[in-house]
């Protein structure tokens, strides 16, 4: 059995790659091609964290992650996770390793899929809120499906270093940052809204991968009101994430837009959000990947 840490995975886990797996994942859990149980979460009150497994057995990968969120860390990340794959034919354990990155990257690829899908194709401006490691690997997997020619960020912490590592335009506020903005990331450990649909442009996309417990919110009424709803999964995304409940109705799963079932941006006016709240398909896909990877080395 391999055990592969953090450093491992980095040198074995591409974004370029990473982009399409995830697509052909969600397309495969829109198909019903995946069996994949609603994510077994234990709090852990008095630290405001919570444990999460994740398992799910999709296309001869069998496996799970399991992934602690504490969003009041403040020298260490706020995830960490370990991935673990077994062999679909006798059960027998293949691979154990470090999910941490895998969490991030996977995360970003899946907006970037989104992004792909239903941002408008001349899109030029991007807008981040959040300067931590979703807001570095979204910076990256964005990049990779559309051309930007001004980015902007911003956050209550960090964000002057952010723009400064990335050269990137730092924001004096959310709205600075969201006025204008073509596609935006909603990216924050925010538990109340950060995003007022007051600011959103016309056609504006938006990628939102924070507020992932039922009662947590990150984007108001407005933008809920006005913005078609896209999701990983109707019943996780309805079950879990607290603007997904607040908005009542969702569009269509990203995965039957990249199935081509359902339709993507209707015009180019049209708001189209994509709210994530990370399911275990994407996890087995990735550590796929990287055990492939590890085995051909």
């Amino acid at each position: 059995m391999l055990i592969l840490d953090e450093a491992a995975v980095r040198k074995l886990l591409r974004m370029q790659a990473l982009i399409p797996a995830m697509e052909r994942a969600l397309r495969a859990l829109s198909a019903g091609e995946v069996v994949q149980p609603m994510r077994v979460i234990v709090p852990v009150a008095e630290w405001g964290g919570f444990l999460g497994s994740m398992p799910a057995y999709a296309g001869g990968n069998l496996g799970t992650k399991i992934v602690t969120f504490f969003p009041n860390n403040q020298r260490v990340p706020t995830h960490h996770a370990l991935v673990v794959l077994f062999r679909p034919e006798t059960g027998e354990p293949l691979v154990v390793m470090d999910g941490r990155l895998i969490t991030e990257m996977r995360t970003a690829a899946v907006s970037a899929v989104a992004t792909r899908l239903l941002a408008r194709p001349d899109s030029s401006v991007l807008a981040i809120l959040g300067s931590g490691v979703q807001a570095r690997s979204h910076l990256e997997a964005l990049r990779l499906v559309r051309q930007f020619r001004e980015i902007r960020v911003w956050s209550p912490n960090n964000a002057a270093k952010f723009a400064q590592r990335f050269e990137v335009r730092l924001a004096r506020s959310a709205e600075d940052a969201v006025r204008g903005a073509d596609v935006l990331v909603v990216a924050t450990t925010s538990r109340t809204p950060v995003l007022s649909g007051e600011w959103l442009s016309p056609g504006a996309h938006i990628n939102a991968v924070g507020a992932v417990r039922p009662e947590w919110r990150e984007l108001d009424d407005a933008v809920l009101a006005n913005a078609k709803l896209y999701v990983e999964s109707s019943e996780a995304a309805s079950r879990e994430s607290g603007d997904v409940i607040a908005a009542g109705t969702i569009f269509a799963e990203i995965g039957e837009v990249a199935g081509q079932t359902k339709a993507g941006r209707g015009s180019a006016e049209e708001l189209t959000l994509f709210k994530s709240v990370g399911v275990a398909v994407e996890d087995l896909a990735s550590a796929e990947l990287v055990y492939r990877e590890a085995l051909a080395a």
